[in-house]
């Protein structure tokens, strides 16, 4: 297939791979130019392969956001490693993300030795080079030039949109030749119920203890049309119901808050990213429930989709 600008049209997979908490999520929403994956500041915010698609005249480029590689101590870990590895034996090119504001350290070493047996062609991305001095950043892409062989270094910034553009060229230029793989202007395969769990998800993060993060999962029961309380009642609320688990009851008083004001605002800033997302109305019915130890239970994991 011939692109329009006369050039071979290219279209395959790249995914971005790292510790936790390296910018992966916030970089593939900048080259997909929407929020497809959720941000925090916490580390392991990203528990699946969210797949943003990037399109281009010339080229569909399909960007795998993973989880943070890391040395699990629970039986989720364990799942979300199997899961970043599962994803990298199937692209057909890796970033690697090392932020620019951090050393090069034992986990970035670790990921690298991992990577060493890809086989895809591995680029190093350095990222967030907005929160260093210029010479930081050549400090650090000399010490990620010694870490291993790359195909290509990109420094970039997420956030100031510095040389994203330019790093989406470098992974097309890995791609196959061949068609589109998705219909012009669709952004994300990802199922409605997911990307809903996940925006509620990102607002429970929000301001909560250190511990608490890892012990969060969020579930959609179900998405069920209402009729609305309006003018015109022939118009549809949907009425979405979402379960927050936590591991303790401890935990639950965090999320629920003191009165539950705490769990009015996560459902008030997660209704507004839905409605954003969805394009209507929605009300919105979170229930916070205790799951014991659900992160080391195999049942409760296969379960909650892990």
């Amino acid at each position: 297939m011939t692109s329009d600008t006369g050039t071979p049209f290219r279209s395959g997979f790249a995914c971005f791979i790292g510790r936790p908490n390296a910018g992966k999520s916030t970089l593939m929403n900048a080259l997909v130019g929407e929020k497809i994956a959720i941000m925090s500041s916490r580390p392991q915010t990203t528990r699946r392969a969210i797949r943003g698609i990037v399109h281009r005249a010339d080229s569909q480029l399909v960007v795998v956001d993973t989880p943070g590689l890391h040395r699990p101590r629970t039986l989720l870990g364990e799942r979300l490693n199997d899961l970043v590895r599962e994803t990298f034996a199937e692209v057909d090119v890796i970033g690697f993300c090392l932020p620019a504001d951090e050393k090069v350290g034992p986990g970035d070493k670790w990921i690298a030795r991992e990577l060493s047996q890809a086989r895809a062609p591995v680029v190093a991305i350095v990222t967030k080079v907005d929160k260093v001095p210029k010479s930081k950043v050549a400090e650090h892409l000399l010490a990620v030039t010694e870490l291993g062989e790359w195909a290509d270094i990109v420094p970039v910034s997420a956030v100031e949109g510095i040389q994203v553009d330019t790093l989406t060229d470098v992974l097309t230029r890995f791609l196959p030749e061949g068609p589109p793989l998705y219909p012009d202007g669709e952004l994300t395969d990802e199922p409605e119920m997911i990307m809903i769990a996940e925006l509620v998800r990102e607002a429970a993060l929000e301001g909560v203890h250190d511990e608490l993060p890892h012990s969060i999962a969020v579930q959609v029961e179900e998405m069920v049309e209402r009729p609305q309380a309006s003018d015109d009642p022939r118009v549809p609320l949907l009425e979405v119901r979402v379960n927050l688990f936590v591991e303790r009851d401890s935990q639950k008083g965090i999320i629920l808050g003191r009165g539950g004001s705490r769990i009015k605002e996560v459902g008030t800033t997660a209704r507004q990213g839905i409605e954003g997302l969805l394009g209507r109305r929605i009300h919105l019915d979170l229930h916070v429930k205790v799951a014991k130890e659900w992160q080391r239970d195999p049942k409760q994991l296969g379960r909650m989709g892990f």
